[in-house]
């Protein structure tokens, strides 16, 4: 698969919250990293902070896609109903360096308060 391709199943796995094949994309010693929040290292601490997180719905939307080589730009809105009904919606922009044909590098970058202010 191409890294347009993997990206893109990984995003679809996260709308069918198929936990395991979200991980299993992963590389062993990816780094991710939600630009407000602290940069989480390794696919093992990766994969306790998504399957930590209990969405009752996930309807990541990609709104566009751009791909050179083994690096992948996306723009999406994530949406999540949570665990406790509330609505999140969140515009976010991410960049995936791909290697070994997994996630080497994950990197999401969006408004805090926009995420804070849905929290409250």
């Amino acid at each position: 698969m191409s890294a347009e391709q993997i990206v893109t199943e990984f995003i679809n796995n996260w709308n069918r919250m198929d936990w395991q094949a979200v991980t299993d994309a992963l590389h062993d010693d990816v780094v991710y990293h939600n630009i407000p929040m602290e940069k989480i290292q390794g696919k093992e601490a990766a994969a306790a902070f998504i399957t930590g997180m209990q969405p009752k719905a996930v309807d990541w939307i990609m709104v566009n896609i751009a791909s050179n080589g083994n690096l992948v730009l996306t723009e999406r809105i994530d949406n999540f109903t949570l665990a406790n009904g509330k609505l999140l919606s969140l515009p976010v922009m991410g960049t995936f360096e791909i290697e070994d044909s997994k996630i080497k590098a994950w990197r999401d970058y969006f408004d805090l308060a926009t995420f804070t202010s849905q929290m409250g």
